[in-house]
């Protein structure tokens, strides 16, 4: 997989740098995007490159990938990582908000993988594309609507791309991360009690580590996975399955 180019967005930092780390150690050429400039020192660890790119914005995407293109190659892997949360009062919160967290959850991901799999199919690339989805595609918090309803959307176009490129070679799949180790999560561990009430949902009994979503997504990209598409894997520690606790 040496000439085989992976991109992988919001990869400065957390589950995304993950997720290439495990692709660069799979032997792709790891390409970085993230809309902050610490993107270019995490692709530079990694041996990669890296480019600024704000998901939410159409040309910003398409120019990042005409540049990747002419730069490192076509995409032969695409990890749609990238998302934003917004938390707010549900009867409170502004459309504004809304929009923006769809803008780059879902319509960011739509985008980049009908530009990807248009070049994949005028290549002849038997490519594979993962999209970051979450648990909150199933269940749902309150707090962040806008981060729900993305998350759904994002497991059901995962399904549609999938159908789609079918018989293009193209496989497209989905990864629904739990209760990860990452800086969303460093308020939740940084409180005992809300620890505590996290732990009590997650039958495993831990939070888990980027590193484990990284390789999930790395499985799903690589030829172990040549019969598998249009489905999404939780890594949850159990936590979709439990009913209640007695």
């Amino acid at each position: 997989m040496s000439e085989k180019v992976a991109l992988v967005t919001g990869a400065a930092q957390g589950i995304g740098y993950a997720c290439a780390e495990a692709l660069a150690e799979d032997g792709f050429k790891v390409v970085l995007s993230d809309i902050q400039e610490s993107v270019h020192q995490a692709a530079t660890r990694l041996g990669g490159t890296g480019y600024v790119c704000d998901m939410g914005n159409v040309e910003q995407i398409n120019a990042t990938f005409d540049r990747i293109e002419a730069e490192a190659g076509p995409v032969a892997a695409l990890v749609n990582n990238a998302g934003i949360a917004m938390p707010g009062d549900f009867l409170k919160y502004s459309l504004e908000d809304f929009k923006r967290v769809l803008d780059v959850n879902l319509i960011g991901v739509f985008h980049a993988t009908q530009r990807a799999a248009n070049t994949m199919v005028d290549r002849g690339i038997k490519g594979a594309i993962v999209n970051m989805s979450s648990i909150n595609a199933q269940v749902a918090i309150p707090a962040i609507p806008a981060y729900c309803a993305s998350k759904g959307g994002v497991m059901q176009l995962t399904k549609a791309a999938a159908l789609s490129l079918a018989p293009h070679g193209i496989r497209v799949n989905a990864v629904g991360p739990g209760s990860i180790d990452t800086e969303m999560m460093a308020g939740v561990n940084a409180n005992p009690e809300a620890l505590a009430k996290v732990m009590s949902r997650t039958p495993m009994g831990r939070v888990g580590t980027a590193r484990e979503i990284g390789n999930t997504v790395a499985f799903l990209a690589s030829e172990k996975a040549s019969y598998i598409t249009g489905e999404t894997i939780y890594v949850d520690g159990g936590r979709l399955g439990l009913n209640y606790t007695v």
